[in-house]
């Protein structure tokens, strides 16, 4: 059990049957009126936000959240299939459950597999990964203003912008999490 009093961000527990993960979190000490924590919680399995305030003494039971690493194998229909590294075993996971990042992962790639009691809710791609660029347009010689950007498209098929010095072929490095293009790899 974890109290209101002890929230911190990334605290996950069960409210009303949902899975919550805290946000952000506030203790606020009015001068007239009890104490409270207001947070902002994520609900773990379908992903709306909302804000809410509890008493500090308010309790609830602890989501332990297991994340497993798997080797993601391929897609098949609307179906991806994972790998426990350790068993070999093959898990489906329908499409729904993947998050917008995951146009990142290409085949063969560890990611981890969330679930909460057995019931697989999402894939954590990894937070860098390196992908080559297979088509975008080619830089314009003399074109050297500060952080002029284009459209390129990566091996798997995702596009995001990218400095006008990069060309097909070259390798980079994305952060999963924005979406945005760090370096060029080495």
């Amino acid at each position: 059990m974890v109290s209101a009093g002890e929230f911190r961000n990334g605290v996950t527990f069960e409210l009303d049957g949902q899975v919550m993960q805290v946000v952000e979190f506030q203790h606020v000490k009015p001068g007239k009126g009890a104490a409270f924590v207001r947070t902002k919680m994520r609900n773990i399995i379908n992903g709306g936000v909302i804000e809410r305030s509890f008493s500090p003494t308010d309790r609830f039971p602890t989501a332990f959240i297991e994340r497993k690493e798997m080797q993601y194998l391929y897609k098949e229909d609307d179906l991806y299939y994972f790998m426990d590294t350790e068993t070999y075993d093959q898990t489906p996971i329908n499409g729904d459950k993947l998050d917008d990042n995951f146009k990142f992962v290409k085949e063969n790639e560890i990611v981890k597999v969330l679930s909460y009691k057995g019931n697989v809710f999402g894939v954590e791609p990894p937070t860098f990964v390196t992908l080559e660029i297979t088509d975008t347009e080619p830089g314009v010689r003399g074109d050297t203003a500060t952080n002029v950007t284009k459209q390129a498209t990566l091996e798997t098929g995702a596009t995001i912008k990218v400095p006008i010095f990069c060309n097909t072929g070259d390798v980079i490095r994305i952060d999963t999490r924005t979406g945005e293009y760090l370096e060029r790899a080495k």
